[in-house]
């Protein structure tokens, strides 16, 4: 890529079906960095119709405490594009794209986006794309779905319908290596890996939920998307780092640059060796915390 791309801070996405008044006005309450308005798996096909004309009432009521407004989409093509003209609005930053089965399908999703910005008078780039990658096919083109296209920001992997269509039961362990090739490739592409490398399906055990939670930031994931209010603090805490975490590693950083003017490409740190890597992974903690505290400021 030429160009770093500029990523979201997304550590907790909440699900919210558009449909369901009562979930749409509470949803600025509940303290996450981004409101998923739901088009598909919680709308009954019978719904869909309706349910896309709520957007653009409820995109601004799930935002009235600065969370970001994701849309996420259908799949089978005649229901993506009525969503698509739909949607797009200056309130809407991004969509997830159910079912991305291949970088043709990205590409076709944003020569849509295209016209619509161009039309709506927003700026080209403005919808961002979250790939969701759900079948056997797509998992074997993931790394190709992850670089498609400048809007991708971030990449996850649907665990139920993988599950379903690999033919296996979704469990950590069956789910541990799709997952973390989820992590590689959109680290590869320079994108967000969201997700679990675990289970969450017993969301009212919220100690278990919160060790699943550390594991899956150890491993790589910057955030994750729940149904339940009552996760989000939980990923809040857990996909940012420590207070410990930040104050190790400015001890990391000052010893080292304070030390750079004697030749030395490794050096101690209470009893620890300290090269290059540690130091890049400590100028990254510092820089996901401001990050983190910058956006806790403007909302």
């Amino acid at each position: 890529m030429s160009e770093k791309k500029r990523l979201p801070i997304w550590r907790s996405m909440m699900f919210v079906p558009v449909n369901v008044d009562k979930f749409v006005d509470s949803a600025h309450t509940r303290g996450a960095d981004v409101i998923i308005l739901d088009l598909e798996d919680s709308i009954l096909p019978k719904d869909k119709e309706r349910a896309r004309t709520l957007v653009a009432g409820a995109a601004p009521k799930v935002a009235r405490a600065g969370a970001d407004v994701v849309v996420r989409i259908n799949r089978p093509w005649r229901l993506c594009l009525r969503d698509l003209e739909a949607v797009v609005s200056r309130e809407i930053c991004a969509l997830m794209l159910p079912k991305t089965e291949s970088p043709d399908h990205v590409h076709m999703v944003a020569e849509v986006l295209d016209e619509l910005e161009a039309e709506r008078g927003l700026p080209q780039g403005h919808t961002q794309l979250v790939a969701m990658i759900e079948s056997a096919a797509a998992f074997f083109r993931v790394r190709e779905i992850a670089a498609a296209h400048a809007r991708v920001v971030a990449l996850t992997l649907g665990a139920e319908d993988f599950a379903l269509s690999v033919g296996m039961v979704p469990e950590a362990e069956g789910l541990f290596y799709p997952k973390q090739q989820i992590v590689i490739a959109a680290r590869a592409a320079g994108v967000l890996p969201l997700g679990f490398i675990g289970t969450v399906a017993d969301y009212k055990d919220l100690d278990a939920f919160r060790a699943t939670a550390r594991r899956s930031r150890r491993l790589g994931f910057t955030g994750a998307s729940v149904i339940h209010p009552s996760q989000i603090a939980i990923l809040n805490e857990e996909f940012r780092p420590s207070a410990e975490e930040v104050q190790r590693a400015r001890k990391v950083v000052t010893a080292f640059e304070a030390a750079a003017g004697g030749n030395q490409g490794a050096i101690e740190v209470d009893g620890k060796m300290v090269d290059i890597p540690v130091v890049e992974r400590a100028r990254a903690t510092l820089a996901r915390h401001e990050a983190i505290e910058q956006r806790g400021r403007t909302r």
